[in-house]
């Protein structure tokens, strides 16, 4: 028994299934591809890579519409492929990541810019700029069997049409396997963990009514309109 009743599972949509995949947590890489680090005045370097994390409530099936969230006037986009783990574990090699890896994505991690810039510059962490409602849409997740690569393959967002992103997954600085046989040294991955491996070049603002689309190919594309402010 609870004092109140349980909040409801957060799961996202599953390719050609009516199934959801369930939610577990959301672990994020940061500044995974080189023009990126570089875009945002870091050098790209070969240092082990870095996370932080979103709630798992903050994933959101797309097409949808999220609200542009308070407390910003500088919200951006980052488009990221997805990657859903299905077996948990620790200690994982990387020449067995993919037995643990049960699906991918895409998806756009959300942030709050200048709650960003504020805590880097005060050495604050990133969660008010990264970790709020909705900051996690992600499109239908793509049983890893029918995943051509995690590899290799164009990754692209546009707004309104117009191509702001447009990069290879080939380009991450830490591959999937790397990254994630990294992240199971720090904690034990379990069914239901999400992770967004980063984004390529090209990161910029959106304003109520704007519409993103992105993709990677042969895993999936998406799409979001960004709402009135919450």
């Amino acid at each position: 028994m609870y004092v109140f009743d349980a909040p409801q599972q957060a799961s996202l949509a599953v390719e050609g299934s009516a199934d959801r995949f369930p939610v577990r947590r959301i672990f994020c890489v940061g500044r995974n591809y080189a023009a990126h680090a570089r875009e945002m005045g870091k050098d790209p370097d070969r240092d082990p890579p870095f996370f932080f994390t979103k709630p798992a409530d903050a994933a959101v099936d797309t097409p949808c519409t999220i609200p542009y969230p308070p407390l910003t006037d500088d919200l951006h986009y980052e488009i990221e492929l997805i990657i859903a783990i299905g077996k948990g574990g620790a200690n994982i090699a990387e020449a067995d990541v993919m037995d643990h890896v049960w699906g991918a994505s895409v998806g756009v991690d959300m942030t709050r810019r200048d709650l960003q810039w504020d805590a880097k510059e005060t050495g604050r962490p990133w969660d008010w700029a990264k970790a709020f409602d909705f900051s996690a849409p992600i499109a239908p997740i793509k049983q890893i069997a029918n995943v051509p690569s995690v590899t290799q393959g164009r990754i692209w967002l546009a707004v309104n049409g117009e191509i702001k992103q447009d990069a290879d997954i080939a380009d991450l600085i830490w591959s999937v396997a790397e990254h994630i046989a990294t992240l199971s040294q720090a904690m034990t991955l379990a069914p239901g963990d999400i992770i967004m491996t980063g984004t390529p070049a090209g990161v910029g603002p959106v304003v109520p009514g704007d519409v993103i689309t992105g993709g990677v190919d042969g895993i999936g594309t998406l799409e979001v309109t960004i709402g009135e402010k919450a």
